[in-house]
């Protein structure tokens, strides 16, 4: 089922801030997250003393704070290359002009941002 992207009423944002919003949100709290490490936090516990699992738990960890903001920013700059612009053209009666997206031009929402949008649900 696709998501609704199109612009909200007045006063209430669309999906696309929201998504927007959200994405800054995860960013900003990775920012300022500690980086975790075997000596700040401890490893933790296995089921099984595997000594590959432990070390890619500890490289996991160790990266994750790094990687989320760089996929954060990876998200914001998509977002700000895909957004709604107007259609263009003449319309002819009460209907609002098409949308279309400033990036690549396809009916908005375009896949970009629905499939990104599914961060909403």
């Amino acid at each position: 089922m696709p998501i609704d992207v199109s612009v909200s009423a007045p006063g209430r944002l669309d999906d696309h801030e929201r998504l927007r919003l959200y994405i800054e949100g995860v960013r900003e709290r990775a920012a300022k997250a500690v980086s975790w490490g075997p000596e700040t936090v401890g490893i933790p516990a296995q089921p099984a003393e595997n000594a590959l699992l432990r070390i890619n738990d500890v490289a996991f960890y160790a990266n994750a704070r790094s990687e989320i903001i760089a996929f954060a920013d990876t998200c914001l700059n998509l977002l700000s290359l895909h957004r709604p612009r107007d259609g263009g053209g003449v319309s002819s009666g009460p209907a609002p002009m098409t949308q279309r997206c400033r990036c690549c031009m396809l009916r908005w929402p375009c896949p970009t941002v629905t499939e990104m949008a599914g961060l909403l649900k």
